[in-house]
């Protein structure tokens, strides 16, 4: 089991299973929602994420159709994402987890958007959108 949280600690969940692959996505739109070169994700399963505490505090954007980005609205963490035609898996913010992984992660995804002033230093597979 993980533990995460959001920044002000209102938000805290468990992850019940083991991660996805850790996908570094360039999109504009995780660069906005963020406000880095890019967002750090993994796919779990939504049933194994579970709110331990802040429920109330969650509040959610719909950032292009059907895909709904979650976050703390005391603080503004971004917590995870959500997509309307997948409800059984979530993307998981990385940043957000407070227990330590051994995992790493495996590609960059949308570099054909990534930010032209960030260099992209790892030896990662690139793509220009999602494999």
């Amino acid at each position: 089991m993980l533990k995460g949280s959001c920044l002000c600690g209102g938000v805290t969940y468990e992850v019940h299973s083991e991660l996805g692959p850790i996908i570094m996505c360039h999109c504009s739109k995780c660069r906005k929602a963020t406000g880095t070169a890019f967002a750090t994700n993994t796919p779990i399963n939504t049933a194994d994420l579970k709110l331990v505490t802040g429920e109330n505090l969650l509040s959610e954007f719909e950032s292009s159709p059907n895909v709904f980005r979650v976050f703390c609205k005391n603080c503004g963490s971004p917590l995870y994402s959500r997509r309307a035609i997948t409800p059984e898996v979530i993307r998981l913010r990385i940043g957000t987890l407070d227990s330590a992984i051994d995992d790493k992660p495996t590609a960059n995804v949308f570099v054909a958007s990534k930010a032209e002033w960030y260099e992209i230093a790892d030896d990662l597979p690139q793509y220009a959108e999602r494999p």
